[in-house]
């Protein structure tokens, strides 16, 4: 049997966890260098999870929400779901041309990224619309899990699910295991990563939070079916990512992780809360394994964070001192 890009993934994280835990038994974050940022990692789930300590807190309170791009996989030169409206986009154009009817469309379908990216978050809805919109929740994400297997990088040549961060993969596991539950918060497409974070991240579906576009129940064919329409519903990003979480945890977190000024709010409403609290900020500064950036990126800009995370006793992880690897395929 042929195992699809998504299966690959999940064995070869499975085993490069493991390998790497051999020389340092008991080591839950193998892939993180030894230094500050793994150690207050370490201190607080140590302390947040032991019942004699003062800062203990009961397992059903143990809630920690994630970022996607950037934080868990790589997002540059473009988030990856754009790129996958790029593909679809070209798709439904070689069926049909008349669905190219502005600049924007035209330069999407053809590949242009710059002229994709011409006319803003305008441009980005319109691609967005006409690339999704027109099909049930359950075509999009079988198409979705279908380019996910295929598509390759342009940069690195891998398959997208292959640039997960490994370090990242071994915090999520660390935690459930101490009884956290985690989520995704994205601005990306919620229905695009339900297409794979359970395979990816071991996150299932309900567990997933991000922007939403609009749809409408109909019957197709006989069929009960949601389909995807044109326009966003709900943006989950910056100041969203609070009320979303609490809309649908129910909870504040005690534990939250991103890497842009995107994910500020969602940091501070986290880290503002009674009790046990931890922030962290991806700090992308190797060039060399992935990419370097900060505050000029038009993709992941971090500023605010810098600025005032250590302030608040946010932890900035220095991508490049702190991680010993970067993806799960890294030797």
């Amino acid at each position: 049997m042929t195992m699809t890009a998504l299966d690959r993934l999940r064995y070869i994280a499975v085993a490069a966890l493991c390998a790497a835990a051999l020389p340092a038994f008991g080591d839950a974050l193998p892939s993180w260098n030894d230094g500050e940022a793994k150690s207050r990692i370490v201190e607080f789930v140590d302390a947040v999870t032991d019942p004699r300590n003062e800062r203990f807190v009961p397992a059903k309170r143990r809630i920690a929400v994630f970022d996607n791009d950037g934080t868990l996989w790589s997002e540059q030169p473009y988030y990856f779901q754009f790129r996958f409206a790029m593909d679809r986009l070209a798709e439904r154009a070689a069926r049909d041309p008349s669905i190219l009817d502005s600049d924007v469309l035209r330069a999407a379908a053809r590949g242009d990224l710059e002229g994709a990216l011409a006319d803003g978050e305008h441009g980005l809805l319109e691609i967005v619309a006409a690339s999704h919109s027109g099909m049930d929740v359950d075509t999009f994400q079988t198409r979705a899990r279908a380019w996910l297997d295929t598509a390759e990088h342009p940069s690195t040549g891998r398959r997208y699910p292959e640039m997960v961060y490994q370090p990242m993969l071994e915090l999520l596991r660390y935690l459930r295991d101490e009884g956290f539950r985690t989520y995704i918060v994205s601005g990306g497409g919620v229905d695009f990563i339900r297409a794979f974070a359970e395979d990816v991240y071991g996150i299932p579906p309900y567990q997933v939070i991000g922007s939403i576009g609009r749809a409408s129940y109909e019957l197709v064919d006989g069929e009960p079916a949601i389909m995807k329409d044109p326009g966003i519903f709900f943006v989950d990003d910056k100041a969203g990512k609070p009320l979303a979480i609490l809309g649908h945890v129910g909870l504040r977190p005690i534990f939250a992780a991103g890497n842009s000024d995107g994910d500020f709010e969602m940091l501070e409403w986290t880290t503002a809360g009674e009790g046990a609290r931890f922030g962290l900020l991806v700090h992308h500064t190797d060039a060399d394994r992935e990419w370097a950036y900060d505050r000029g990126s038009e993709v992941g800009r971090l500023e605010r964070g810098l600025d005032e995370g250590p302030g608040r006793g946010w932890l900035i992880v220095d991508m490049k001192r702190d991680w010993a690897r970067i993806y799960p395929y890294d030797p």
